[in-house]
């Protein structure tokens, strides 16, 4: 069996026959590690999933290590706010956010524009088009009110969040859901 190294927090909570659902996870590994106690779970992921029996399935006896993809964060030099949000990546850098991903956003020095866990609605990308060279994505956050000016020397960082749900089929329990980098 290949070690596992944990990445961020674990979070744990009860099970029942109902989806219950975490909050927003940042995305920081291509795996997550389940463990089920007492019952097994269905796990869904995604954006706002709910576990049904259909989903994945994660028993008592032994704890599953379930792909998440790649891990899909990019530096942020721009920033439009209004009713939704546009972002701009560095000149050259094509968007690994497509339409329906959730993202977050954090501005180190300037929290105003930080949001979590909001939908790309569009991509767009520009090969010289007014004087644009890069890929610019459009995310529904409503930052209108912001009044904070965005300065490229502040790092800004996009990342691909999501959430988890489970359920059990019958009975009650415990899960523990993390992160982890497997070697």
């Amino acid at each position: 069996m290949a070690a596992t190294r944990s990445v961020g927090v674990n979070t744990t909570f009860a099970t029942s026959t109902s989806s219950v659902q975490t909050g927003v996870i940042a995305k920081q590994s291509d795996t997550l590690r389940v463990i089920a106690e007492g019952a097994g779970v269905h796990v869904a992921i995604g954006t706002n999933p709910t576990a049904t029996v259909d989903d994945y399935y994660v028993s008592t006896l032994d704890g599953s290590r379930i792909s998440l993809g790649p891990v899909t964060t990019l530096r942020v030099v721009g920033i439009t706010t209004g009713v939704k949000t546009t972002l701009d990546f560095p000149e050259g850098m094509a968007s690994p956010f497509v339409v329906g991903d959730a993202v977050s956003l954090t501005v180190s020095g300037v929290s105003a524009f930080d949001f979590e866990h909001k939908i790309v609605s569009e991509v767009k990308g520009s090969s010289g088009v007014d004087g644009f060279f890069s890929t610019r994505i459009v995310v529904d956050y409503n930052s209108s009110s912001v009044t904070a000016v965005y300065d490229q020397n502040n790092w800004a960082q996009l990342r691909e969040s999501f959430k988890v749900a489970v359920k059990t089929e019958s009975g009650t329990g415990k899960v523990f859901i993390q992160q982890v980098q497997v070697s």
